[in-house]
């Protein structure tokens, strides 16, 4: 995990650099694909998932080790076409399990966040999943197992294939000629993630489109059907938190609900959106039917509470690079509250961004035991050692969300007309 902490902190920069090039690029040519706050909940949905799988919050069902140690009929030397070899069998099971995704009612519920903005630009690429809390991606590298790949070339390749799917989450780049028979392009991911009929459940590579191609899942962005973006069943929040179990929410209301035990069972595993019939009618849930009209969900917002959202998004990002670069020193167990403090962080100005008026609790408490922590500590995990005036730097912002959770809900009550 350690290592995987290091690499975010190049990673990380370079991400939020791409998304602020793409914005100003958009500025500069009048076709801006970002608004504000929608541009927040992506980048705040990203710090939830990079925090969870830095800590190894997850019940790995199956490791590709032992996979190997069992199944292997081989044994594979490091060669480029074992490097080759491995890729194609990464993409191969990263196509089923977005298939998996795509299909599956519990599975969707892993995957919901990732399609949940009404927008579509590198920033929506990162919201990822904290609700995958079961590993069973192995399975899917049954192939590689069985081939004898090494487990190291695996761990290696891994994060390298789902960090090459960031790039096309754009609307600035049109279709790229021969490239759209051999990769996932944005023309294709932007059918991907659209909600128009023609669109669902289509496009399923992260890589290779020939995936796609091969299973007929494969459909070419139309000039006269342009894409629409979002989930059929909106979000309605920017709390990335909320987002990540609505689906599980719904799930676990209508296996209640439902009066036929084997509903209650096999809710689970039917096709996505799938409801038990007795629940249907009684427990009505609203779903866009036109995609060409329906409003996005934009809660009127002041410049002072987008500008304090960025702030926000900006000290919690600092906040979890202090904890990747001194991710050793801090401890498993310290790590842990350090990562509930970003989690609750997140959860609560997310909450302020929708208006809701338990937030100002939230930022009270997160506050108050942030500024308790320092004070019996004298320190915030160690960053004394590094900045001798960490602590109380750290210290002033929490006493500033304090603050500020007070002034949105108590104080400020004039909101503009601006969209968010």
């Amino acid at each position: 995990m350690e290592t995987y902490a290091n690499a975010l902190l190049i990673a990380i920069p370079f991400f939020v650099g791409l998304v602020l090039l793409e914005i100003l690029y958009g500025h500069f040519i009048k076709d801006q694909k970002h608004n504000v706050m929608d541009t927040v909940s992506s980048l705040s949905s990203g710090l939830t998932n990079i925090v969870k799988d830095s800590l190894g919050l997850v019940l790995v069902l199956v490791s590709y080790p032992f996979l190997l140690e069992h199944l292997a009929l081989f044994q594979m030397e490091s060669g480029w076409a074992v490097w080759v070899l491995a890729f194609i069998c990464i993409d191969f099971a990263g196509y089923w399990n977005h298939r998996l995704s795509h299909h599956v009612n519990i599975f969707w519920n892993q995957h919901v966040i990732h399609h949940s903005s009404e927008e579509f630009n590198l920033a929506c690429a990162l919201r990822q999943s904290v609700s995958n809390i079961f590993g069973y991606f192995a399975l899917l590298l049954l192939p590689a197992a069985v081939l004898g790949v090494p487990n190291e070339i695996i761990a290696i390749l891994a994060p390298i294939h789902l960090f090459a799917q960031f790039w096309y989450h754009t609307q600035h780049i049109g279709k790229m000629g021969w490239l759209e028979y051999i990769i996932v392009t944005p023309s294709q991911h932007r059918v991907h993630h659209a909600i128009n009929p023609e669109y669902i459940d289509k496009n399923l590579g992260q890589i290779f489109c020939v995936w796609d191609r091969i299973f007929g899942t494969f459909q070419e962005e139309l000039e006269d059907v342009p894409p629409q973006y979002g989930v059929l069943k909106p979000a309605a929040t920017w709390n990335p938190i909320l987002i990540n179990f609505q689906h599980v929410w719904r799930l676990l209301l209508d296996a209640w609900r439902t009066q036929n035990w084997w509903d209650k069972l096999r809710i689970w595993f039917m096709p996505t959106g799938w409801r038990p019939s007795d629940v249907v009618g009684k427990y009505p849930i609203s779903k866009i039917e036109n995609v060409y009209q329906f409003s996005k969900y934009q809660p009127k917002t002041t410049n002072a509470l987008k500008g304090y959202s960025i702030f926000q998004l900006l000290f919690n990002t600092c906040l979890m690079l202090f904890m990747f670069y001194n991710y050793s020193e801090i401890g498993f167990t310290n790590l842990l509250l350090y990562g509930a403090y970003v989690f609750v962080g997140i959860y609560g100005y997310t909450t302020l961004m929708d208006k809701r008026d338990y937030a100002v609790w939230i930022e009270l408490f997160r506050g108050v035991a942030g500024l308790l922590l320092i004070v019996l500590t004298g320190d915030w995990f160690g960053i004394n050692a590094h900045f001798s005036w960490g602590s109380v730097l750290v210290g002033l912002y929490f006493l500033i969300t304090a603050l500020a959770g007070c002034y949105f809900t108590f104080i400020e009550t004039k909101f503009s007309t601006q969209p968010a």
